[in-house]
């Protein structure tokens, strides 16, 4: 074993991971998740994802081998059927930990797709600091460290979040529809299409090998990849529509006023006035605000739609209470 190169490997995994953690960390415009949730899902896909993963994909290999004898028929079965099914499950019950557990911070596609994708990172820098390590720097040395790094995080970089956003899609509409049947069917879709993606991917890579092969299936990877961004950017603009419309109201009740509302609806405002706060001391409130501000409008929109599910109209008076607070400390 060489210290450097699994440090090297190690290293390079784990940063672009939260490189690309903090991307999706950024998308959600208006109203972040808590650092800590992100940080245990990161944790769970990073250790306990990817070990099990690994124990059952092996322990299924061998299987496979063991009744057809074939050593290229047990890595096409565990790469297009056993390794998507595993990993994905794995993956996904961090998602379904949040969604079960941590209810209150589940408010909208937008957190199901956000948990989903840092899940997958922390899976996919394990994922990958083994393979590159493995496959590239011990049989390759230097050369190959970075040929498989640029594969593995530059070329593919994306897929497990990609596929695993399926699953937290799922669960949030599950999260905010009364429909038993939408509550039942919809994460069993997404969990479908998670392990579909992913084994389709998989089968892919393997009937198309070589530069040609891996030319052609990262280009319909990034389609993919720019459909689901292409989706994400329509759940923000639906989700500001969503302020503006539980928002307004605030207004008459004089839980915040009108100009605050206007800068509430407005990512452009609200990052600079949090950058002009950093000159007056009054950052984190202001920050506090804006998100308090989306959260009241959020949660206003699942008692709309759920009714006072589980202290949902608890919810909405504290938060109410909360940003007419912070409201009046930020005209003082």
């Amino acid at each position: 074993m060489n210290g450097w190169g699994l440090l090297a490997s190690i290293s390079i995994s784990f940063f672009a991971s939260f490189l690309f953690a903090w991307f999706l960390y950024w998308l959600d415009l208006y109203e972040k998740e808590p650092f800590l949730l992100l940080g245990g899902v990161f944790l769970w896909g990073a250790v306990v994802s990817a070990g099990a993963a690994f124990i059952a994909n092996t322990l299924s290999g061998l299987g496979v081998y063991v009744l057809t004898g074939s050593e290229a028929a047990s890595n096409l079965t565990i790469g297009t059927l056993i390794a998507p099914f595993f990993e994905e499950i794995f993956k996904g019950f961090a998602v379904f930990l949040i969604f079960i557990i941590f209810r209150k911070e589940f408010d909208s596609i937008l957190d199901g797709i956000v948990y989903a994708g840092v899940a997958a990172l922390g899976f996919a820098a394990t994922e990958n600091a083994f393979y590159i390590y493995t496959y590239g720097f011990l049989e390759d040395g230097w050369e190959g460290f970075r040929s498989l790094s640029l594969i593995r995080i530059g070329l593919v970089g994306w897929q497990h979040p990609f596929y695993t956003a399926f699953f937290g899609i799922g669960l949030a509409l599950a999260r905010n529809n009364r429909s038993f049947l939408i509550k039942i069917g919809a994460p069993a879709i997404g969990l479908f299409a998670a392990i579909t993606t992913h084994g389709l991917h998989n089968l892919l890579a393997s009937l198309f090998p070589g530069v040609g092969g891996m030319a052609f299936t990262s280009i319909l990877d990034w389609l993919g990849w720019l459909a689901m961004l292409g989706f994400i950017v329509i759940i923000m603009f639906l989700e500001k529509q969503h302020l503006k419309t539980f928002l307004k109201p605030e207004v008459q009740l004089g839980t915040l006023t009108d100009q605050q509302f206007m800068q509430a609806i407005s990512i452009f405002k609200i990052q600079t006035n949090r950058f002009l706060a950093l000159f007056t001391g009054k950052y984190a409130k202001t920050t506090q605000f804006y998100r308090s501000a989306a959260e009241l409008a959020l949660k206003k929109r699942q008692l709309d739609r759920l009714g006072d599910e589980k202290g949902n109209r608890q919810t909405v008076n504290s938060l109410r209470a909360k940003v007419r607070d912070l409201s009046h400390a930020l005209q003082a």
